[in-house]
């Protein structure tokens, strides 16, 4: 789906636009797009990720699920079933 829109330029920022996208300003805006948006994505994964390094709590958790899946790993891991 398609949506039109109307929006006022800046001459330098339309100059610009003529010289970078050419005759498509329409699939060239919408690269930027896309990629702000991906960039925005990437900039909040960042930031929880700071988050959850820095909280203790959730550090000492994850460090228990690691011993419990280890744990687990090493149960059913490719030698365990094999007969002595």
């Amino acid at each position: 789906m398609t949506h039109r829109a109307t929006f006022t330029l800046e001459a330098e920022a339309f100059a610009f636009l003529t010289t970078a996208a050419g005759n498509n300003r329409s699939a060239y805006i919408n690269q930027l797009l896309k990629q702000e948006k991906q960039r925005q994505l990437e900039a909040a994964l960042v930031q929880a990720n700071q988050e959850e390094a820095e909280n203790a709590a959730y550090q000492d958790e994850l460090a228990d699920w690691e011993k419990t899946l280890a744990g687990k790993s090493a149960e059913s891991g490719p030698h365990s079933n094999r007969a002595s």
